[in-house]
């Protein structure tokens, strides 16, 4: 009895063999190889026209931070605004440019605003005729001497001021006067004229115009005439300091000796600082330094408002002469104290 192969056997020569005949002898064996898939594409809906939206404003600053500044505005306080934009920079710094805009917008307009009035006062004083423009103050008081006298008397003074664009002009009249007894026992007067022209950068020109009569210190006249430079160290809102120097000459009438004409140089300082909206501090001097006498005054002022266009004034003044008259001491002091009238 023949045994027949296994049926497993059988199936597994048929697929070696399958391949074998189906491939040509000469033919190439090809190996297939998988094309790449493309890049993933969605189909969409398209959108609904027109697009869905929600109306809402544009960010803002907020309401109680603007209504702080535009009352700053409104006072028109440059100070109180600066204030109130400090603090709204540091709690709304989103809002910093709208911030910035309104300080901007109101800094902008007071600008136009001054440089208008500025135009217009300009030109007010260019058409402005001699009489016009003067601004003076009255003072009249009491002093006390000492040195060559001792005692009280009266004192007054008138200055006058008239301020162009390039010119100033500053006129001044002062005089002391007892009389004790029937006996004129202090006498003292003075007068001065001077101009001034600015130049540039602070420089200016001036002229002095001065007499002066102090029969008490042995003069009967004395007419000084100088001119020269000036320059302004300070010139500030509330704080003024000038000096001055040039030649003069002076002609003097003495009571008792011969009667003199000298050559000499002037130095002059004028200091004014306002310290607040009552108080206000002054401060002159002068010397004439020549070759056979000198003479040195000093005049200090502390004035205090009491009204409009009236203050209160205590000064102290020293006068020295080095070569004075025989019979005369050399340096005289005054303390006054007066009331002063603006107009």
């Amino acid at each position: 009895m023949t045994k027949r192969p296994p049926v497993l056997a059988i199936f597994i020569l048929s697929a070696l063999a399958a391949p074998a005949q189906a491939q040509a002898p000469d033919e190439p064996v090809v190996s297939e190889v998988e094309e790449p898939v493309g890049p993933l594409r969605v189909e969409a809906p398209p959108f609904v026209d027109p697009v869905p939206f929600i109306a809402a404003d544009p960010p803002s600053l907020s309401r109680p931070v603007k209504a702080m500044i535009e009352e700053a505005i409104r006072r028109d306080d440059s100070e109180m605004l600066a204030a109130v934009v400090k603090v709204a920079l540091a709690t709304q710094p989103y809002d910093k440019a709208e911030i910035r805009a309104m300080q901007r917008a109101y800094l902008d307009r007071k600008a136009q605003a001054l440089a208008q009035r500025t135009r217009e006062e300009t030109e007010r004083i260019r058409n402005s005729g001699v009489l016009e423009l003067w601004a003076g103050q009255l003072e009249l008081g009491a002093f006390r001497s000492t040195g060559n006298t001792s005692n009280f008397g009266f004192t007054g003074a008138l200055k006058l001021d008239r301020k162009g664009i390039d010119w100033e002009h500053t006129v001044l009249l002062n005089a002391d006067y007892q009389k004790d007894s029937g006996k004129i026992t202090r006498e003292k007067y003075g007068a001065s004229y001077q101009p001034r022209y600015t130049l540039r950068d602070g420089f200016f020109t001036y002229g002095r115009l001065q007499y002066e009569k102090n029969r008490i210190q042995g003069i009967d006249d004395r007419y000084s005439l100088s001119g020269g430079l000036g320059y302004r160290i300070l010139k500030r809102r509330n704080m003024n300091l000038s000096v001055e120097a040039g030649p003069a000459v002076r002609h003097t009438d003495f009571v008792t000796d011969p009667t003199e004409t000298t050559w000499s140089v002037l130095t002059s300082f004028d200091f004014d600082w306002k310290v607040n909206g009552t108080l206000k501090l002054t401060q002159t001097a002068s010397s004439y330094v020549g070759s056979d006498d000198s003479t040195f005054t000093s005049l200090t002022g502390l004035e205090v408002g009491v009204a409009k266009g009236l203050k209160t004034k205590m000064s102290y003044s020293i006068a020295h002469e080095t070569s004075p008259p025989i019979g005369a001491l050399k340096t005289d002091t005054i303390s006054r104290f007066s009331l002063v009238y603006g107009f």
